[in-house]
């Protein structure tokens, strides 16, 4: 029998993104919870802002997305999800993080934007 079975591989630059990922929607749920009042303005908007941002991520971005978009598509949804993540530690008052996180994001995004248009 011969082996079917297609064989992936992961670049670094896979698992920082997926980090990044990770770290845009608890970053999310951070600002939901903290920036707003608790209990209902506060609950709800860190419930649904990491919810809609994943997803708004697994429609159009994830690599078995529901939706096919070019990948100038894909940077528009990115740059909304990985942007509204800086700007959430902006506001909470965080600024060296959401500079730090930005400029990781756009590192990556570049480096993977180049990848995808080969």
């Amino acid at each position: 029998m011969t082996d079917t079975s297609a064989t992936t591989s992961t670049s670094p630059n896979d698992i920082v993104r997926f980090l990044l990922e990770l770290f845009a929607f608890i970053s999310l749920g951070i600002w939901g919870f903290t920036a707003w009042p608790l209990p209902w303005p506060g609950v709800l908007m860190g419930i649904l802002a990491p919810a809609f941002a994943i997803v708004l991520w697994a429609l159009f971005r994830s690599p078995k997305a529901v939706f096919r978009l070019d990948p100038f598509g894909k940077a528009i949804v990115e740059i909304s999800v990985f942007g509204a993540a800086a700007l959430a530690w902006w506001d909470l008052g965080l600024p060296v993080v959401a500079v730090i996180f930005a400029l990781v994001a756009t590192v990556s995004g570049v480096i993977s934007g180049r990848a995808e248009l080969r």
